[in-house]
């Protein structure tokens, strides 16, 4: 990648997270930017839409571009079309949240949701945001169906979600996380409380042909003072209904088409396919 890229891609996503706008000086610090340097990619993002300059303070901030770019792009690639009445359904039946993710390489977003809870505490986190895999139902959901190796790669990668940045029971090793995610496999669908946040539940069933890679999750989110154990369970068997339906839907979407060889065309080893 050249240096160029790299800064230009190193501001947009630093940028995610001040949409109020950020200095110049505290962007250039932060990822270690010569000042000159990036105020000059800064206002090359500028000139192609990316970025703006808020007027009083002179802060910089992304515009809706990339929003735009990426609801273009899911809206073309027919994965909502296909997924959405089906976690409506499952939205309904459970009272609860329901989530998509798509697996890309070695990581999971978030791209589709339906709120089924009417009343009460609703959990409805950010979209589009890459989950932490060690700690979220999703993440775990798709970690046990790839090879051992595998997993543990990928999680060392993003790094394992700390106790005190999620919930009091995310796993802290790779030893713990293994267990928890054999658990999983005998049941089909993962199921955590207190783990990727304080006071919240879930559970998510991998999207997945036989002998193929799961190419998403299906996510169902609530309070844990609603969503028990008990009700988790009994959802158990609509969680993994959705996931095979959308699986068998799957060549309808390029999010969601397998063929081994890669969710958006990237290429997938065999040893990355759990059978």
């Amino acid at each position: 990648m050249s240096g160029a890229l790299e800064k230009s891609l190193d501001i947009l996503e630093y940028l995610t997270d001040y949409p109020d706008g950020v200095a110049l000086a505290q962007i250039s610090t932060d990822l270690n930017q010569l000042r000159s340097g990036c105020h000059r990619t800064l206002h090359e993002l500028i000139r192609y839409g990316y970025v703006r300059q808020m007027p009083q303070r002179g802060d910089y901030a992304l515009t809706t571009k990339m929003v735009s770019m990426g609801l273009s792009f899911l809206s073309k690639s027919g994965v909502l079309d296909i997924a959405q009445p089906v976690i409506d359904r499952l939205a309904q039946t459970t009272a609860e949240l329901v989530r998509l993710g798509i697996v890309d390489e070695d990581r999971l977003t978030l791209v589709a949701k339906a709120q089924g809870a009417k009343s009460g505490l609703m959990y409805d986190p950010d979209m589009g945001i890459d989950l932490k895999l060690s700690c979220s139902a999703a993440g775990q959901a798709w970690l046990m169906t790839l090879p051992e190796d595998v997993a543990i790669e990928y999680v060392t990668r993003q790094g394992i979600g700390q106790p005190e940045d999620f919930g009091p029971s995310a796993p802290t090793s790779i030893k713990a996380l293994l267990k928890v995610l054999d658990e999983h496999r005998g049941r089909g669908y993962s199921i955590i409380q207190d783990a990727y946040a304080l006071g919240m539940s879930s559970m998510a069933a991998p999207i997945k042909r036989t002998n193929e890679p799961a190419t998403g999750v299906v996510v169902i989110a609530g309070p844990s003072s609603r969503l028990t154990l008990d009700r988790m369970q009994q959802f158990g068997p609509a969680l993994l209904a959705a996931a095979d339906e959308l699986a068998a839907a799957g060549n309808s979407s390029a999010l969601l088409k397998s063929a081994n060889v890669g969710t958006w065309g990237n290429v997938v080893s065999k040893r990355d396919i759990k059978r």
